[in-house]
C-alpha cells in the first residue's frame, strides 16, 4: 500500500507559533500530514517569513481589499483549490469565517483555542480562569462550525493552576502544551481512522475513545 500524505495548509495571521510546530512535526517524511501551503490574511504577517525559509509555498489573500467576507473567502478557496489542499489548520487566524466556507471544510477545518473547551470560549481565556480559581486549565484542539470555539473536540491537554500563576505564566505552560498538541491532532485526523458522531470524534474501531485527560502536577 503507498502511503501518501495528506496535503494541508496553514493559516495565519501573526507569528504563527502553532504553524512552526505544525512544520517542524510534519517535517517527518512519515508523518501522515504535508504542510504545503502558509496563507496569511496580513501581508506583515511575521509567520511568513518562517513559512518561506522552510521552502512551504506561501500567500496573502488581503481580507482589506475586498468588500465583504465571503467575496475574502471565495478568493481563498480558489487559492486552497490550485494547491489540492486537503485540511485545513488555523493557527492564530484573526478573521472568522463563513457559514459557507467552513461547509466547503466540513470535518477537514481545524482549529486550537487555549481552554478546555466548552469552558472559556472567546479571549481572555488565562485571564478568566485565574479569576474564576479553577484548578485546571489547558487547550483543545476541534473541528470548526460555524459558533464560534465550538464544534466536535479532537484532542485536549491539561496544565494544573499555580498558585503563584499570572495570565502570562499559565499562557506560557499552555502555550508550550498547544505546541505539542495540536500536531498530534493533526496527525490522527490526517490518518484517517475517525469517525463524527453528533459533536464527538471516534478514533479506531467504534468502541475506541480517547484515552482519558491526564493533569500534571502543580509545582
Amino acid at each position: 500500500m503507498t502511503f501518501r500524505r495528506k496535503r494541508t495548509a496553514i493559516l495565519i495571521s501573526g507569528r504563527g507559533s502553532n504553524m512552526r510546530a505544525l512544520i517542524e512535526r510534519a517535517r517527518s517524511p512519515s508523518f501522515p500530514a504535508e504542510i504545503v501551503l502558509v496563507v496569511s490574511n496580513l501581508p506583515e504577517a511575521a509567520g511568513l517569513i518562517f513559512a518561506k525559509e522552510n521552502n512551504i509555498a506561501c500567500a496573502v489573500v488581503d481580507h482589506k481589499i475586498y468588500p465583504g467576507r465571503e467575496e475574502f473567502e471565495r478568493s481563498m478557496q480558489v487559492l486552497l483549490e490550485l494547491h489540492r489542499i486537503e485540511l485545513i489548520c488555523l493557527a492564530g487566524f484573526m478573521r472568522m469565517l463563513t457559514p459557507w466556507f467552513i461547509g466547503q471544510w466540513q470535518e477537514r477545518l481545524l482549529n486550537i483555542h487555549p481552554a478546555l473547551l466548552p469552558a472559556y470560549r472567546g479571549v481572555k481565556t488565562h485571564e478568566r480562569a485565574l479569576a474564576d480559581g479553577v484548578k485546571v486549565h489547558g487547550c483543545t484542539v476541534h473541528f470548526v462550525v460555524p459558533a464560534m470555539d465550538e464544534g466536535p473536540i479532537i484532542a485536549q491537554a491539561a496544565v494544573a493552576v499555580r498558585d503563584s500563576d499570572t495570565p502570562d505564566t499559565l499562557a506560557s505552560r499552555v502555550l508550550a502544551e498547544e505546541h505539542a498538541l495540536y500536531p498530534a491532532a493533526l496527525g490522527r485526523v490526517a490518518e484517517g481512522r475517525l469517525r463524527v458522531e453528533g459533536n464527538r470524534v471516534y478514533f479506531g474501531e467504534p468502541t475506541t475513545v480517547p484515552p482519558p485527560l491526564r493533569v500534571p502536577p502543580a509545582q
